[in-house]
């Protein structure tokens, strides 16, 4: 009788790194699927629009393998990314000549029938837009990405009590607006 084995579970996305560096296909693939989706959703918050973010999600894994032979990583793959993708994004914007500040605000999408209603949603988006966009970045950072605030402070460059006061601020702001008061209510 052959003796039980555990699932080992996925493959670390370091090692993973590891073996793309030394040219396995696969690994990239396995990467690709597991951050594709992120990428895109954070492209599209930079960028605003799907034919953008789809550049942008192209370019960050092309830098992705660009680096593979040398990158060692000891974050996570999304910590890694993050300032790819959104200097991809400002890029791709100034290349296609569009002033527009950097809104990252995600956009409100219809909810499901058990889940707050859309004028809610849309209340909530209004709020964030009134955020400074340093304050509003770190918050969808840790709330939207759950990256943890040494992540953050990594992906963004920036102190580690710069992130947490700007978290903090931005927390403040918005259980003082009238609109998202009711999420902080004890």
């Amino acid at each position: 009788m052959g003796r039980f084995s555990p699932d080992p579970g996925p493959t670390p996305d370091a090692e993973l790194v590891e073996a793309m560096g030394r040219g396995d296909v696969s690994a990239f693939e396995e990467l690709y699927q597991r951050h594709r989706d992120w990428v895109y959703r954070l492209a599209w918050r930079f960028t605003r629009n799907a034919p953008d973010a789809l550049d942008v999600l192209q370019e960050t894994f092309t830098y992705l393998l660009q680096k593979a032979p040398r990158l060692q990583l000891w974050v996570r793959l999304s910590t890694f990314l993050y300032p790819v993708v959104k200097n991809a994004a400002i890029t791709l914007r100034r290349r296609r000549g569009r002033a527009v500040a950097m809104e990252a605000v995600p956009e409100p999408v219809a909810p499901p029938s058990a889940g707050p209603r859309s004028s809610e949603l849309g209340d909530l988006a209004a709020v964030l837009r009134v955020l400074p966009e340093p304050h509003r970045e770190v918050l969808l950072m840790r709330v939207v990405d759950d990256m943890t605030l040494e992540e953050i402070a990594l992906a963004l460059d920036i102190p580690l009590g710069t992130v947490k006061s700007r978290l903090h601020n931005a927390l403040a702001k918005l259980r003082e607006d009238e609109r998202t008061r009711e999420y902080f209510s004890e």
